[in-house]
């Protein structure tokens, strides 16, 4: 779907008109710059690819660097390639947050935040033991069993075990555009946005 390629800026809270207190995501959305243009005849699909937010020189590879005089722009620190645009784009191009001006609802996509090595508690949600009689002692927090120890004498794919969580895509659809600030770039979204202050998101129609 398109979108735009934007930075988590944080959380606020605005006020209706009706007067309700409404919990807000503020994301950065834009400007991005297109900077490849792919097409059926020479790379077998239409897409284009957006950069966002400007880089030190010093610190690009040579080859992005030519690829982003190419489009006759900075270099830049995120790029992202997106399919399904309907305006033909041009090399160079800048997108801001006018793209989003007049839409109701967008999905966000992000990486959640990670939170290290977790138990299934943590993890999977389970309840644990709550009354801990007939000698829990400590283990109210365990998983239990993995499955029968004499046949299949194995594990199943898939157990719900303790592991690393979270640091994965995740996306949440069909939040609704708070308000939009043109001025500064700035998109808010009801509710939240998976990923931490600072993180880049993708914002889609």
């Amino acid at each position: 779907m398109p979108g735009l390629i934007g930075k988590k800026i944080g959380m606020t809270s605005v006020f209706t008109e009706e007067g309700k207190n409404v919990p807000c995501t503020v994301i950065q959305a834009g400007p991005c710059v297109v900077t490849q243009v792919k097409t059926e005849e020479k790379d077998g699909y239409k897409a284009i690819q957006l950069a966002f937010e400007d880089k030190k020189e010093k610190h690009t590879p040579k080859a992005m660097q030519g690829h982003f005089k190419v489009a006759n722009t900075t270099a830049k620190r995120k790029v992202v390639e997106l399919k399904g645009f309907v305006k033909d784009w041009n090399l160079g191009d800048v997108i801001t947050v006018d793209y989003f001006k007049d839409i109701v609802w967008v999905d966000v996509a992000g990486t959640s935040k990670g939170k290290g090595f977790q138990g299934v508690v943590k993890r999977h949600g389970f309840a644990g033991v709550n009354d801990a009689t007939h000698g829990q002692h400590n283990r109210s927090r365990a998983p239990g069993s993995l499955g029968a120890s004499s046949y299949p004498s194995r594990v199943f794919k898939g157990m719900r075990m303790a592991g690393r969580t979270g640091g994965k895509t995740s996306k949440v659809l069909n939040l609704e555009v708070v308000k939009i600030i043109p001025e500064n770039n700035l998109i808010l979204l009801k509710g939240a946005v998976p990923g931490a202050n600072g993180s880049y998101v993708i914002v889609e129609k």
